[in-house]
C-alpha cells in the first residue's frame, strides 16, 4: 500500500479509492467531506492528559512543518478519560480526498466482513446488572442528584475479524456519518484497530467556521415502514426525549461561547436515521474568535458532551464508574484528524469496536433521564449493537449476550 501513500494530498484520488485500497495496519477516517488513508507513523504524540493534549498535539505539528512537511496531519482516537493516554500521530504517508469513501460506486458489493462465530461471549453488565443500574440511575435523577447519565455496555467476543471486510461493510452503511478505522499499539493479541461508523459530528474547524451536531434521544428502527415512520414521529414528539437533547445541544453551544461568536442553535432537533436507528440531533454553527484555536482545543472543551457522560459531568462521571464495571477505553472518547494550520474533523467514537487477532469488544450506551425505562434503554443499547454485528455477520450473538 506504501507506494500508493507517496504524498498527503493528491487531487485525483477518490474517496472511493481510498476505503478500496485500506490494509489491515492502515488508519482510515471518512466522513461526508473528507476521507483519509494513512500508513505507518511518522511521530507518535507521547501520552497527555486532556489539559495539555491540543497544545501538545500542535506543537508536534509545527515541529513536523518545520522538517519539510508541507502539510502535516494527525490522526487519531482520545478515551473517554481525560487522564487517559490518546492515541495521536503524524502518519509517513497520507492522503486526502474530498467527499465519502462510500460513493455509489463503491457500495453495492461491500465484501463481507468473515467473522467466525465466537466461541465466548461476555456481556459487561448483564441484563439484570444493567437493568437494575438504569432503575438507580432514575431514582438519583428524581432525587435530583443527577439530571442525566448515560449507561453503556460491552460486549466481547472470541472470535476472528477481517478487519478489512468489516470497514468495507460499515462505510457502505454510513453514507452520512464517520467511519473509521484507527491502527492502535499491539498488545498480548498482537495488531489492535479501532473500528467503527459514528452518527455523530463532535466539532468540525474549518478556518473560523466551527459546526457540531450532537445526537440525543433515540429509539430503534422497526423493518415494517409503517412501524418504523410510527416510531420516528414518536421519538420527535417525545417530551423525554426532547429534554435529554436539549440537556446536550445547549450545552455544547454553552461550550462554544467562550471561543466563538455567531452560536446557532436550531429551535427544535431534526431526525437523523442510521440503518438501525432513529436520533434527534441539531446542528450547532458558529464562528471562531480566535483563529489560533485548534480543532482538536474546541473538541476538548466540549468532551465530554451530556450526550455520553451526562449531567452534572462530574457527578455523572462517578456513577458511571460504579455502575458500568468496565473500562470505555476508546468508546465515547473522540476520532479524527487534525492538520497544522489547526483544521480538522472529530466524530464521537460510537458503534465502534476494538478489534484484535481473536478478540473483539463491542461497545453501546444509552442515555438516562427522569422518564428512563430499565427495559427500553437496554433495548436501545442492543440496537446500536446492531450496527457493528450486524456487519461482522454476528447479530444472533445478542440472544446469548441477555
Amino acid at each position: 500500500m506504501n507506494d500508493r501513500l507517496h504524498g498527503h494530498y493528491l487531487s485525483r484520488t477518490s474517496a472511493a479509492d481510498l476505503c478500496a485500497h485500506y490494509e489491515a495496519g492502515a488508519t482510515l477516517f471518512s466522513s461526508p467531506g473528507h476521507t483519509l488513508l494513512a500508513s505507518g507513523k511518522r511521530s507518535i504524540l507521547p501520552p497527555q492528559s486532556g489539559s495539555t493534549l491540543a497544545g501538545a498535539a500542535a506543537a508536534l505539528l509545527r515541529s513536523a512543518r518545520r522538517d519539510g512537511s508541507a502539510t502535516p496531519v494527525m490522526i487519531g482516537a482520545v478515551p473517554f478519560l481525560a487522564d487517559a493516554p490518546a492515541h495521536l500521530f503524524i502518519p509517513e504517508h497520507v492522503i486526502m480526498a474530498t467527499g465519502p469513501a462510500n460513493l455509489p460506486a463503491a457500495t453495492p458489493q461491500a465484501p463481507p466482513a468473515r467473522a467466525r462465530f465466537p466461541r465466548t461471549i461476555e456481556s459487561i453488565p448483564t441484563q439484570v446488572q444493567y437493568q437494575r443500574a438504569v432503575a438507580r440511575a432514575v431514582e438519583r435523577i428524581r432525587a435530583g442528584q443527577l439530571e442525566k447519565v448515560v449507561l453503556s455496555r460491552s460486549l466481547t467476543l472470541e472470535t476472528e475479524i477481517d478487519v478489512a471486510g468489516l470497514l468495507a461493510r460499515l462505510d457502505a452503511r454510513n453514507a452520512h456519518g464517520y467511519t473509521f478505522a484507527i491502527d492502535l499499539a499491539p498488545d498480548a493479541d498482537g495488531r489492535r484497530t479501532l473500528i467503527g461508523a459514528s452518527p455523530e459530528l463532535l466539532l468540525s474547524r474549518h478556518g473560523t467556521r466551527v459546526r457540531c451536531h450532537p445526537l440525543a434521544g433515540s429509539i430503534p428502527r422497526s423493518a415494517d415502514p409503517h412501524e418504523d415512520q410510527r416510531r420516528a414521529q414518536g421519538l420527535l414528539a417525545s417530551q423525554k426525549d426532547l429534554h435529554e437533547h436539549a440537556l446536550v445541544a445547549d450545552m455544547v453551544a454553552d461550550s462554544l461561547r467562550p471561543y466563538c461568536h455567531s452560536v446557532s442553535v436550531p429551535a427544535v432537533p431534526s431526525l437523523i436515521a442510521t440503518p438501525t436507528m432513529w436520533h434527534l440531533g441539531s446542528e450547532v454553527t458558529a464562528q471562531l474568535n480566535e483563529p489560533g484555536m485548534s480543532s482538536l482545543a474546541l473538541a476538548m472543551a466540549l468532551h465530554p458532551t451530556p450526550a455520553v457522560c451526562g449531567h452534572p459531568a462530574a457527578l455523572a462521571r462517578t456513577f458511571i464508574n460504579e455502575a458500568e464495571g468496565f473500562d470505555r477505553g476508546f468508546f465515547a472518547g473522540l476520532v479524527g484528524w487534525m492538520d497544522a494550520n489547526g483544521d480538522g474533523e472529530w466524530a464521537v467514537t460510537l458503534r465502534c469496536a476494538e478489534v484484535g487477532a481473536h478478540s473483539a469488544t463491542l461497545y453501546a450506551g444509552a442515555g438516562i433521564v427522569a422518564g428512563s425505562d430499565p427495559e427500553l434503554e437496554f433495548l436501545e443499547t442492543s440496537g446500536k449493537l446492531r450496527t457493528m454485528l450486524r456487519a461482522m455477520g454476528l447479530e444472533a450473538v445478542l440472544e446469548e449476550a441477555a
